[in-house]
Protein backbone atom coordinates (compact mmCIF):
# COMPACT_ATOMS: atom_id res chain seq x y z
CA UNK A 1 0.00 0.00 0.00
CA UNK A 2 0.88 3.45 0.03
CA UNK A 3 3.71 5.14 1.81
CA UNK A 4 1.01 7.32 4.32
CA UNK A 5 -2.37 5.82 3.71
CA UNK A 6 -1.40 2.06 4.63
CA UNK A 7 -0.27 3.44 8.04
CA UNK A 8 -2.91 6.05 8.47
CA UNK A 9 -4.04 3.81 11.13
CA UNK A 10 -0.84 5.14 13.35
CA UNK A 11 -2.48 8.76 12.65
CA UNK A 12 -5.55 7.83 13.78
CA UNK A 13 -3.89 6.28 17.20
CA UNK A 14 -2.27 9.49 17.41
CA UNK A 15 -5.09 11.50 17.18
CA UNK A 16 -6.98 9.42 18.90
CA UNK A 17 -4.61 9.25 22.06
CA UNK A 18 -2.43 12.20 21.32
CA UNK A 19 -4.11 14.80 21.48
CA UNK A 20 -4.35 14.84 17.71
CA UNK A 21 -1.70 17.28 17.32
CA UNK A 22 1.16 15.01 16.93
CA UNK A 23 0.41 13.95 13.17
CA UNK A 24 3.86 11.75 12.66
CA UNK A 25 3.93 8.40 12.08
CA UNK A 26 5.93 5.62 11.22
CA UNK A 27 6.66 4.29 7.84
CA UNK A 28 6.15 0.40 7.61
CA UNK A 29 7.73 -0.07 3.75
CA UNK A 30 8.44 1.82 1.04
CA UNK A 31 5.20 2.12 -1.03
CA UNK A 32 4.82 5.43 -2.40
CA UNK A 33 1.38 6.86 -4.16
CA UNK A 34 3.38 7.26 -8.07
CA UNK A 35 3.78 3.14 -7.16
CA UNK A 36 -0.04 2.29 -4.91
CA UNK A 37 -2.79 3.94 -7.41
CA UNK A 38 -3.45 1.12 -10.08
CA UNK A 39 -6.65 2.75 -11.36
CA UNK A 40 -9.18 5.64 -11.48
CA UNK A 41 -10.69 3.38 -8.75
CA UNK A 42 -8.13 3.38 -6.52
CA UNK A 43 -7.99 7.22 -6.89
CA UNK A 44 -12.07 7.69 -6.14
CA UNK A 45 -12.10 5.25 -3.06
CA UNK A 46 -9.04 7.27 -1.98
CA UNK A 47 -11.25 10.95 -2.40
CA UNK A 48 -14.24 9.68 -0.74
CA UNK A 49 -12.33 8.28 2.66
CA UNK A 50 -12.31 11.88 3.91
CA UNK A 51 -16.05 12.57 2.89
CA UNK A 52 -16.92 9.47 4.74
CA UNK A 53 -15.46 11.16 8.02
CA UNK A 54 -17.44 14.35 7.12
CA UNK A 55 -20.81 12.07 7.44
CA UNK A 56 -19.42 11.12 10.88
CA UNK A 57 -18.43 14.41 11.72
CA UNK A 58 -21.78 16.91 11.38
CA UNK A 59 -23.81 14.32 13.47
CA UNK A 60 -23.09 13.31 17.12
CA UNK A 61 -20.94 14.79 19.42
CA UNK A 62 -20.48 17.84 17.16
CA UNK A 63 -23.94 18.63 17.09
CA UNK A 64 -24.85 18.00 20.20
CA UNK A 65 -22.05 21.04 21.77
CA UNK A 66 -24.50 23.24 19.27
CA UNK A 67 -27.42 22.26 20.48
CA UNK A 68 -27.61 20.64 23.96
CA UNK A 69 -25.75 23.89 25.20
CA UNK A 70 -28.32 26.30 23.54
CA UNK A 71 -32.07 27.32 23.32
CA UNK A 72 -33.62 24.52 21.45
CA UNK A 73 -32.85 20.95 23.21
CA UNK A 74 -32.06 19.32 26.24
CA UNK A 75 -31.33 15.78 27.61
CA UNK A 76 -33.35 15.55 30.83
CA UNK A 77 -32.97 13.26 33.44
CA UNK A 78 -35.87 10.82 33.14
CA UNK A 79 -36.65 9.04 36.27
CA UNK A 80 -33.70 6.58 36.70
CA UNK A 81 -32.51 7.57 32.98
CA UNK A 82 -30.10 10.00 31.62
CA UNK A 83 -28.52 11.64 34.59
CA UNK A 84 -25.15 10.92 33.05
CA UNK A 85 -23.00 11.42 35.82
CA UNK A 86 -24.35 15.19 35.62
CA UNK A 87 -23.01 15.90 31.88
CA UNK A 88 -26.05 16.18 30.54
CA UNK A 89 -27.03 19.15 32.49
CA UNK A 90 -23.27 20.19 32.58
CA UNK A 91 -23.46 21.34 28.88
CA UNK A 92 -27.09 22.70 29.26
CA UNK A 93 -25.78 25.12 32.26
CA UNK A 94 -22.87 26.29 30.73
CA UNK A 95 -20.86 23.77 33.58
CA UNK A 96 -18.51 21.88 31.17
CA UNK A 97 -15.06 21.26 31.89
CA UNK A 98 -12.13 20.51 30.23
CA UNK A 99 -12.38 16.59 30.59
CA UNK A 100 -15.65 16.75 29.22
CA UNK A 101 -16.08 14.01 26.35
CA UNK A 102 -18.62 15.75 23.85
CA UNK A 103 -15.50 18.63 23.43
CA UNK A 104 -13.02 16.09 23.47
CA UNK A 105 -14.09 14.17 20.70
CA UNK A 106 -15.55 17.33 18.53
CA UNK A 107 -11.62 18.32 18.89
CA UNK A 108 -10.37 14.95 17.96
CA UNK A 109 -13.01 14.86 15.29
CA UNK A 110 -11.75 17.88 13.57
CA UNK A 111 -8.07 17.61 13.69
CA UNK A 112 -8.66 14.05 12.03
CA UNK A 113 -10.68 14.90 9.35
CA UNK A 114 -8.10 17.69 8.64
CA UNK A 115 -5.49 14.66 8.87
CA UNK A 116 -7.59 12.55 5.93
CA UNK A 117 -8.19 15.13 3.80
CA UNK A 118 -4.29 16.94 3.94
CA UNK A 119 -3.16 13.18 3.38
CA UNK A 120 -5.15 11.76 0.49
CA UNK A 121 -4.39 15.58 -0.91
CA UNK A 122 -0.91 15.32 -0.92
CA UNK A 123 -0.92 11.38 -2.61
CA UNK A 124 -3.04 12.90 -5.10
CA UNK A 125 -0.84 15.96 -5.84
CA UNK A 126 1.85 13.32 -7.05
CA UNK A 127 0.01 11.55 -9.44
CA UNK A 128 -0.04 12.02 -13.12
CA UNK A 129 -3.58 11.71 -13.73
CA UNK A 130 -3.36 11.21 -17.64
CA UNK A 131 -2.24 7.53 -16.28
CA UNK A 132 -5.67 6.72 -14.96
CA UNK A 133 -7.43 8.22 -17.92
CA UNK A 134 -7.95 11.16 -16.20
CA UNK A 135 -7.73 14.95 -17.30
CA UNK A 136 -5.80 17.80 -15.08
CA UNK A 137 -9.15 19.30 -14.72
CA UNK A 138 -10.40 16.25 -12.90
CA UNK A 139 -7.54 16.26 -10.59
CA UNK A 140 -7.92 19.92 -9.94
CA UNK A 141 -11.15 19.26 -9.20
CA UNK A 142 -10.39 16.53 -6.63
CA UNK A 143 -7.24 18.85 -4.92
CA UNK A 144 -10.15 21.66 -4.84
CA UNK A 145 -12.61 19.14 -3.13
CA UNK A 146 -9.79 18.40 -0.58
CA UNK A 147 -8.68 21.92 0.30
CA UNK A 148 -12.71 22.28 0.83
CA UNK A 149 -13.15 19.63 3.21
CA UNK A 150 -10.10 20.87 5.15
CA UNK A 151 -11.44 24.43 5.06
CA UNK A 152 -14.81 22.76 6.33
CA UNK A 153 -13.22 21.13 9.01
CA UNK A 154 -11.43 23.47 10.07
CA UNK A 155 -13.86 26.78 9.72
CA UNK A 156 -15.61 24.32 12.26
CA UNK A 157 -12.90 23.79 14.61
CA UNK A 158 -12.76 27.57 14.88
CA UNK A 159 -16.24 28.15 15.15
CA UNK A 160 -15.48 25.49 18.96
CA UNK A 161 -12.55 26.72 19.44
CA UNK A 162 -10.90 29.46 18.06
CA UNK A 163 -7.36 29.04 16.74
CA UNK A 164 -6.09 25.68 15.81
CA UNK A 165 -3.10 23.96 14.71
CA UNK A 166 -2.81 24.78 11.72
CA UNK A 167 -1.14 21.83 9.29
CA UNK A 168 -0.34 21.99 5.49
CA UNK A 169 1.68 18.43 5.41
CA UNK A 170 1.54 15.81 7.80
CA UNK A 171 5.44 15.85 8.73
CA UNK A 172 5.13 18.18 11.76
CA UNK A 173 4.39 17.17 15.22
CA UNK A 174 3.67 19.29 18.50
CA UNK A 175 2.64 21.79 16.31
CA UNK A 176 1.27 24.81 18.53
CA UNK A 177 -2.38 26.82 17.70
CA UNK A 178 -2.48 29.31 15.61
CA UNK A 179 -3.88 32.65 16.13
CA UNK A 180 -8.07 33.44 15.21
CA UNK A 181 -7.02 35.26 12.72
CA UNK A 182 -4.21 33.11 10.97
CA UNK A 183 -6.64 30.17 11.65
CA UNK A 184 -9.44 32.25 9.38
CA UNK A 185 -6.70 33.42 7.14
CA UNK A 186 -5.87 29.81 6.53
CA UNK A 187 -9.85 28.98 5.69
CA UNK A 188 -10.18 32.22 3.64
CA UNK A 189 -6.90 31.11 1.51
CA UNK A 190 -8.21 27.22 0.93
CA UNK A 191 -11.87 28.32 0.12
CA UNK A 192 -10.47 31.44 -2.58
CA UNK A 193 -8.15 28.66 -4.45
CA UNK A 194 -10.68 26.00 -4.77
CA UNK A 195 -13.39 28.69 -6.09
CA UNK A 196 -11.35 28.83 -9.16
CA UNK A 197 -10.87 25.31 -9.96
CA UNK A 198 -14.00 23.11 -8.37
CA UNK A 199 -17.13 22.21 -10.57
CA UNK A 200 -20.10 24.08 -11.21
CA UNK A 201 -23.59 22.42 -10.48
CA UNK A 202 -25.97 22.22 -13.55
CA UNK A 203 -29.65 23.20 -13.27
CA UNK A 204 -31.61 19.79 -12.50
CA UNK A 205 -27.97 18.21 -11.53
CA UNK A 206 -28.77 16.21 -8.50
CA UNK A 207 -26.46 16.47 -5.55
CA UNK A 208 -24.60 13.63 -4.20
CA UNK A 209 -22.22 15.09 -1.92
CA UNK A 210 -19.48 16.37 -4.71
CA UNK A 211 -18.25 19.81 -3.48
CA UNK A 212 -18.87 22.29 -5.83
CA UNK A 213 -18.48 26.16 -6.30
CA UNK A 214 -21.76 26.57 -4.62
CA UNK A 215 -20.28 24.67 -1.17
CA UNK A 216 -17.02 26.47 -0.97
CA UNK A 217 -18.45 29.95 -2.08
CA UNK A 218 -21.42 29.19 1.34
CA UNK A 219 -18.69 28.00 3.25
CA UNK A 220 -16.57 31.56 2.65
CA UNK A 221 -20.58 33.12 3.56
CA UNK A 222 -20.22 31.79 6.77
CA UNK A 223 -16.49 32.13 7.35
CA UNK A 224 -17.23 36.61 6.63
CA UNK A 225 -20.54 36.45 8.12
CA UNK A 226 -19.37 35.10 11.72
CA UNK A 227 -15.63 36.95 11.44
CA UNK A 228 -16.91 39.25 14.02
CA UNK A 229 -17.27 36.09 16.28
CA UNK A 230 -14.35 34.87 14.85
CA UNK A 231 -11.54 37.38 14.71
CA UNK A 232 -13.15 40.79 16.11
CA UNK A 233 -13.90 42.40 13.08
CA UNK A 234 -17.40 42.53 10.94
CA UNK A 235 -17.10 41.20 7.90
CA UNK A 236 -20.87 41.25 6.91
CA UNK A 237 -20.74 43.47 3.59
CA UNK A 238 -18.11 40.49 2.31
CA UNK A 239 -20.92 37.88 3.61
CA UNK A 240 -23.74 39.64 1.64
CA UNK A 241 -21.80 40.05 -1.64
CA UNK A 242 -21.18 36.52 -1.84
CA UNK A 243 -24.78 35.21 -0.93
CA UNK A 244 -26.25 37.71 -3.97
CA UNK A 245 -23.80 35.92 -6.26
CA UNK A 246 -25.05 32.83 -4.94
CA UNK A 247 -28.80 33.44 -5.69
CA UNK A 248 -28.22 34.94 -9.05
CA UNK A 249 -26.57 31.50 -9.53
CA UNK A 250 -22.85 33.13 -10.31
CA UNK A 251 -21.77 30.23 -8.75
CA UNK A 252 -24.11 27.61 -9.93
CA UNK A 253 -27.66 26.62 -10.42
CA UNK A 254 -29.70 26.35 -7.06
CA UNK A 255 -33.66 27.96 -5.98
CA UNK A 256 -35.25 27.47 -3.07
CA UNK A 257 -37.42 24.13 -3.15
CA UNK A 258 -40.92 25.13 -3.14
CA UNK A 259 -41.57 22.24 -0.64
CA UNK A 260 -40.55 22.88 3.35
CA UNK A 261 -40.09 18.99 3.19
CA UNK A 262 -38.27 18.80 -0.28
CA UNK A 263 -34.58 19.55 1.23
CA UNK A 264 -34.73 16.71 3.71
CA UNK A 265 -37.26 14.14 2.43
CA UNK A 266 -35.60 10.52 1.12
CA UNK A 267 -35.46 11.91 -2.52
CA UNK A 268 -33.71 15.41 -1.44
CA UNK A 269 -30.65 14.72 -3.93
CA UNK A 270 -33.01 15.82 -6.09
CA UNK A 271 -33.80 19.39 -4.11
CA UNK A 272 -32.75 22.33 -6.13
CA UNK A 273 -32.51 24.00 -2.70
CA UNK A 274 -29.47 21.42 -1.43
CA UNK A 275 -26.28 22.88 -1.95
CA UNK A 276 -23.81 20.29 -0.34
CA UNK A 277 -25.15 16.81 1.53
CA UNK A 278 -23.98 13.87 2.82
CA UNK A 279 -25.15 10.51 0.44
CA UNK A 280 -26.90 8.45 2.49
CA UNK A 281 -29.06 4.70 1.64
CA UNK A 282 -30.29 2.32 3.33
CA UNK A 283 -28.75 0.45 6.40
CA UNK A 284 -25.76 2.89 5.69
CA UNK A 285 -26.99 4.32 9.02
CA UNK A 286 -26.70 7.97 8.46
CA UNK A 287 -29.61 8.83 10.69
CA UNK A 288 -29.45 5.90 13.47
CA UNK A 289 -28.12 8.15 15.52
CA UNK A 290 -30.76 10.84 15.65
CA UNK A 291 -33.39 8.26 15.52
CA UNK A 292 -32.16 6.77 18.86
CA UNK A 293 -31.36 9.55 21.03
CA UNK A 294 -34.39 11.27 20.29
CA UNK A 295 -37.71 9.00 20.56
CA UNK A 296 -39.33 7.10 23.11
CA UNK A 297 -38.67 3.84 23.59
CA UNK A 298 -41.75 2.66 22.29
CA UNK A 299 -41.80 4.94 18.88
CA UNK A 300 -41.31 2.15 17.09
CA UNK A 301 -44.89 1.43 17.63
CA UNK A 302 -45.78 4.85 15.64
CA UNK A 303 -43.34 4.58 13.20
CA UNK A 304 -44.31 1.22 12.39
CA UNK A 305 -40.57 0.39 12.50
CA UNK A 306 -38.42 -2.54 14.12
CA UNK A 307 -36.24 0.60 15.35
CA UNK A 308 -35.20 0.91 19.09
CA UNK A 309 -34.26 4.35 20.57
CA UNK A 310 -33.12 5.89 23.94
CA UNK A 311 -35.59 8.38 24.85
CA UNK A 312 -33.09 10.82 25.68
CA UNK A 313 -33.41 14.19 23.43
CA UNK A 314 -36.53 16.27 23.38
CA UNK A 315 -37.38 20.37 22.36
CA UNK A 316 -36.87 22.05 25.10
CA UNK A 317 -40.40 22.98 26.63
CA UNK A 318 -42.45 26.10 25.64
CA UNK A 319 -44.78 25.53 28.59
CA UNK A 320 -44.27 25.79 32.44
CA UNK A 321 -45.91 22.79 34.25
CA UNK A 322 -48.99 24.76 34.46
CA UNK A 323 -48.99 25.15 30.77
CA UNK A 324 -48.11 29.02 30.80
CA UNK A 325 -46.34 29.69 28.03
CA UNK A 326 -42.39 30.74 28.48
CA UNK A 327 -42.37 32.74 25.81
CA UNK A 328 -44.38 35.82 28.15
CA UNK A 329 -41.14 35.44 30.32
CA UNK A 330 -38.36 34.60 28.08
CA UNK A 331 -37.41 35.96 24.12
CA UNK A 332 -35.15 32.65 23.44
CA UNK A 333 -36.45 29.23 23.90
CA UNK A 334 -39.96 27.85 23.81
CA UNK A 335 -38.76 26.12 20.13
CA UNK A 336 -42.54 24.40 19.39
CA UNK A 337 -44.56 27.25 20.09
CA UNK A 338 -42.46 29.70 18.35
CA UNK A 339 -43.81 27.92 14.78
CA UNK A 340 -47.08 29.46 13.92
CA UNK A 341 -50.23 27.24 14.54
CA UNK A 342 -50.85 27.58 10.39
CA UNK A 343 -47.30 26.38 9.61
CA UNK A 344 -47.60 22.89 7.96
CA UNK A 345 -44.23 21.96 9.81
CA UNK A 346 -45.95 21.82 13.25
CA UNK A 347 -48.64 19.44 12.58
CA UNK A 348 -47.44 15.93 14.18
CA UNK A 349 -45.61 13.57 11.91
CA UNK A 350 -47.79 11.19 9.66
CA UNK A 351 -46.11 8.95 7.44
CA UNK A 352 -48.97 8.25 4.61
CA UNK A 353 -46.92 5.37 2.44
CA UNK A 354 -44.96 5.85 -0.98
CA UNK A 355 -42.49 8.22 0.50
CA UNK A 356 -44.90 10.94 1.23
CA UNK A 357 -45.38 12.74 4.76
CA UNK A 358 -46.35 15.35 6.80
CA UNK A 359 -45.70 17.48 10.34
CA UNK A 360 -42.34 17.91 11.75
CA UNK A 361 -43.01 16.25 14.86
CA UNK A 362 -43.98 13.18 17.56
CA UNK A 363 -46.60 15.57 20.18
CA UNK A 364 -49.15 14.69 21.58
CA UNK A 365 -51.21 11.28 21.86
CA UNK A 366 -49.02 8.65 20.35
CA UNK A 367 -50.99 6.23 17.91
CA UNK A 368 -49.81 5.11 14.54
CA UNK A 369 -50.88 6.95 11.92
CA UNK A 370 -50.02 3.56 10.02
CA UNK A 371 -51.31 1.14 12.24
CA UNK A 372 -53.83 3.06 14.86
CA UNK A 373 -51.55 1.07 17.61
CA UNK A 374 -51.31 2.60 20.61
CA UNK A 375 -47.46 3.23 21.86
CA UNK A 376 -47.43 2.74 25.56
CA UNK A 377 -45.35 4.05 28.61
CA UNK A 378 -42.32 1.78 30.02
CA UNK A 379 -41.27 3.87 32.83
CA UNK A 380 -43.83 6.43 34.66
CA UNK A 381 -46.61 5.49 32.27
CA UNK A 382 -46.36 1.74 32.12
CA UNK A 383 -48.76 0.43 29.58
CA UNK A 384 -50.76 3.51 29.24
CA UNK A 385 -50.81 5.32 25.90
CA UNK A 386 -47.93 8.13 25.95
CA UNK A 387 -48.97 11.61 25.15
CA UNK A 388 -45.82 13.66 24.31
CA UNK A 389 -46.00 16.63 26.44
CA UNK A 390 -44.17 19.98 26.04
CA UNK A 391 -44.03 20.53 29.37
CA UNK A 392 -40.97 19.56 31.84
CA UNK A 393 -42.34 18.28 35.37
CA UNK A 394 -43.34 15.04 37.36
CA UNK A 395 -46.44 14.78 36.75
CA UNK A 396 -46.74 11.60 38.05
CA UNK A 397 -46.12 12.48 41.31
CA UNK A 398 -48.81 14.51 42.21
CA UNK A 399 -51.79 13.36 43.64
CA UNK A 400 -52.50 11.77 47.42
CA UNK A 401 -49.49 10.20 49.24
CA UNK A 402 -47.35 11.43 46.62
CA UNK A 403 -44.62 14.35 46.47
CA UNK A 404 -46.87 16.98 45.06
CA UNK A 405 -50.27 17.73 45.58
CA UNK A 406 -50.38 20.15 43.06
CA UNK A 407 -49.31 21.26 39.54
CA UNK A 408 -48.48 24.43 41.22
CA UNK A 409 -46.19 22.51 43.24
CA UNK A 410 -44.05 21.43 40.21
CA UNK A 411 -40.59 22.20 39.42
CA UNK A 412 -39.44 22.24 36.00
CA UNK A 413 -35.41 22.12 35.25
CA UNK A 414 -33.47 19.32 33.76
CA UNK A 415 -33.60 16.81 36.71
CA UNK A 416 -37.39 16.50 36.71
CA UNK A 417 -38.46 14.95 33.33
CA UNK A 418 -40.35 11.73 32.58
CA UNK A 419 -40.75 9.37 29.88
CA UNK A 420 -43.01 11.13 27.78
CA UNK A 421 -41.22 14.76 28.38
CA UNK A 422 -40.86 16.81 25.49
CA UNK A 423 -41.95 17.09 21.92
CA UNK A 424 -39.92 15.21 19.41
CA UNK A 425 -38.68 16.13 16.07
CA UNK A 426 -38.51 14.52 12.74
CA UNK A 427 -36.37 16.44 10.43
CA UNK A 428 -35.45 13.15 8.33
CA UNK A 429 -38.60 11.16 7.97
CA UNK A 430 -38.79 7.78 9.18
CA UNK A 431 -41.06 5.33 6.61
CA UNK A 432 -42.97 2.63 7.81
CA UNK A 433 -41.99 -1.21 7.47
CA UNK A 434 -44.18 -1.25 4.26
CA UNK A 435 -41.50 1.02 2.30
CA UNK A 436 -38.51 -0.08 4.25
CA UNK A 437 -36.24 0.27 1.56
CA UNK A 438 -36.62 4.21 1.98
CA UNK A 439 -35.20 3.94 5.43
CA UNK A 440 -32.43 6.61 5.99
CA UNK A 441 -32.80 7.54 2.33
CA UNK A 442 -32.62 11.13 3.31
CA UNK A 443 -29.12 12.49 2.70
CA UNK A 444 -27.92 15.05 5.65
CA UNK A 445 -28.12 18.71 3.61
CA UNK A 446 -25.30 20.50 5.03
CA UNK A 447 -25.57 23.49 3.29
CA UNK A 448 -29.07 24.73 1.59
CA UNK A 449 -29.99 27.90 -0.32
CA UNK A 450 -32.25 28.95 2.70
CA UNK A 451 -29.36 29.41 4.40
CA UNK A 452 -27.99 31.80 1.90
CA UNK A 453 -31.13 33.75 2.16
CA UNK A 454 -31.07 33.78 5.91
CA UNK A 455 -27.48 35.07 5.71
CA UNK A 456 -28.31 38.06 3.32
CA UNK A 457 -31.10 38.84 5.27
CA UNK A 458 -29.67 39.34 8.56
CA UNK A 459 -26.53 41.03 6.60
CA UNK A 460 -29.20 43.44 5.23
CA UNK A 461 -31.09 43.97 8.51
CA UNK A 462 -27.62 45.25 9.95
CA UNK A 463 -26.96 47.39 7.45
CA UNK A 464 -29.85 48.97 8.22
CA UNK A 465 -32.16 47.39 5.35
CA UNK A 466 -34.93 45.92 7.64
CA UNK A 467 -37.36 46.04 4.32
CA UNK A 468 -35.32 43.98 2.28
CA UNK A 469 -34.42 41.59 5.42
CA UNK A 470 -38.19 40.91 5.86
CA UNK A 471 -39.02 40.28 2.32
CA UNK A 472 -35.37 37.82 2.32
CA UNK A 473 -37.26 35.46 5.00
CA UNK A 474 -40.43 35.38 3.28
CA UNK A 475 -39.35 33.71 0.42
CA UNK A 476 -38.41 31.04 2.18
CA UNK A 477 -41.07 31.23 4.83
CA UNK A 478 -44.08 31.04 2.52
CA UNK A 479 -43.85 27.59 1.31
CA UNK A 480 -44.32 26.61 4.93
CA UNK A 481 -48.62 27.71 4.99
CA UNK A 482 -51.19 26.58 3.02
CA UNK A 483 -51.20 28.44 -0.73
CA UNK A 484 -48.84 30.57 0.60
CA UNK A 485 -50.51 32.14 2.99
CA UNK A 486 -48.35 33.40 5.74
CA UNK A 487 -50.50 34.54 8.84
CA UNK A 488 -47.42 36.68 10.67
CA UNK A 489 -44.61 37.53 7.67
CA UNK A 490 -41.15 39.35 8.80
CA UNK A 491 -42.09 43.18 8.21
CA UNK A 492 -39.54 45.52 8.50
CA UNK A 493 -41.64 46.71 11.91
CA UNK A 494 -41.44 43.61 13.44
CA UNK A 495 -38.44 41.98 12.91
CA UNK A 496 -35.97 43.03 15.50
CA UNK A 497 -33.00 40.53 16.72
CA UNK A 498 -35.23 38.39 18.46
CA UNK A 499 -37.30 37.65 15.61
CA UNK A 500 -34.37 37.29 13.43
CA UNK A 501 -33.18 34.70 15.97
CA UNK A 502 -36.34 33.35 15.85
CA UNK A 503 -36.51 33.05 12.01
CA UNK A 504 -33.13 31.12 12.36
CA UNK A 505 -34.55 28.84 14.59
CA UNK A 506 -38.12 27.99 13.55
CA UNK A 507 -35.89 27.36 9.55
CA UNK A 508 -32.76 25.50 11.34
CA UNK A 509 -34.36 23.65 14.06
CA UNK A 510 -32.22 20.52 14.91
CA UNK A 511 -29.96 21.52 12.30
CA UNK A 512 -26.49 21.49 14.00
CA UNK A 513 -26.06 25.60 14.61
CA UNK A 514 -28.27 27.44 17.52
CA UNK A 515 -24.87 27.95 19.11
CA UNK A 516 -23.52 29.51 16.34
CA UNK A 517 -26.37 32.01 15.76
CA UNK A 518 -26.45 32.90 19.67
CA UNK A 519 -22.95 33.19 20.01
CA UNK A 520 -23.11 35.90 16.68
CA UNK A 521 -26.03 37.84 18.38
CA UNK A 522 -23.69 38.10 22.18
CA UNK A 523 -27.05 35.66 22.94
CA UNK A 524 -24.94 32.65 24.50
CA UNK A 525 -23.76 34.19 27.39
CA UNK A 526 -26.33 36.87 27.97
CA UNK A 527 -30.11 35.65 27.81
CA UNK A 528 -31.87 32.71 29.83
CA UNK A 529 -34.40 30.47 28.63
CA UNK A 530 -36.51 28.17 30.39
CA UNK A 531 -34.45 26.82 33.11
CA UNK A 532 -31.24 28.07 32.13
CA UNK A 533 -29.65 31.25 33.73
CA UNK A 534 -27.21 33.71 32.08
CA UNK A 535 -23.50 33.01 33.16
CA UNK A 536 -22.21 36.57 31.49
CA UNK A 537 -18.75 34.85 31.00
CA UNK A 538 -17.94 35.61 27.81
CA UNK A 539 -14.76 32.98 27.36
CA UNK A 540 -17.96 30.35 27.28
CA UNK A 541 -18.67 31.27 23.49
CA UNK A 542 -15.61 28.76 22.97
CA UNK A 543 -14.93 25.46 24.17
CA UNK A 544 -11.78 24.82 25.87
CA UNK A 545 -9.11 22.58 24.72
CA UNK A 546 -9.31 19.47 26.01
CA UNK A 547 -7.20 18.32 28.31
CA UNK A 548 -6.59 15.38 26.20
CA UNK A 549 -5.24 17.03 23.44
CA UNK A 550 -2.97 19.49 25.65
CA UNK A 551 -1.78 16.17 27.31
CA UNK A 552 -0.47 15.14 24.19
CA UNK A 553 0.97 18.10 23.01
CA UNK A 554 2.42 20.53 25.88
CA UNK A 555 2.66 23.23 23.14
CA UNK A 556 -1.07 23.99 22.89
CA UNK A 557 -2.36 26.97 24.84
CA UNK A 558 -5.79 26.44 26.87
CA UNK A 559 -8.53 29.42 26.03
CA UNK A 560 -8.37 32.10 28.31
CA UNK A 561 -11.15 31.47 31.17
CA UNK A 562 -10.46 27.61 31.11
Amino acid sequence: MKRRSIILISAFVTLFFVGCTDLDEVWYDKVVPETFYKSKENIMSALYRPFTHARWYVTGDRWKVQEYTADHFAITTKGPHWYNGGENERYHYHRWTVEDNWIWQTWRGTLMGVALALDTKQDLEKLDYTKFTLTQEDKDSHISQLNTLIAFFYLNGLDYFGGLPVFTDLEAENVPRSTDQETFNHIESLLLDALDKLPVKKAGEPEEGVLKKGAAAAMLARLYFNAEAYTGSPMYEEAAALCRDIIAGEYGEYSLDPDWFGPFDFYNNESPEVIWSMPSEFNKLQYDWYYADFYHYNSRVYFDVDLGANNGGHLQPSRKPDSSLYMNEFELGSPYEKFNDADLRKQAYKYQGGGRYEGMFLVGKQISPVTGERSLGTQEYKDQLIVLDDRVGRFSEIGPGKTYSSVSELPSKMSEGEENTGIRLVKAPVPSMNDNTLRWGADHAVIRLAEIYYMLAECNWRAGDRESAAELINQVRSRNFADGADPDPATAANLDEYRMLDEWGIEFLGEGRRRTDLVRWNKFTTEAWWDHEPSGSEHLNRFPIPQEAISGNNNLEQNSGY
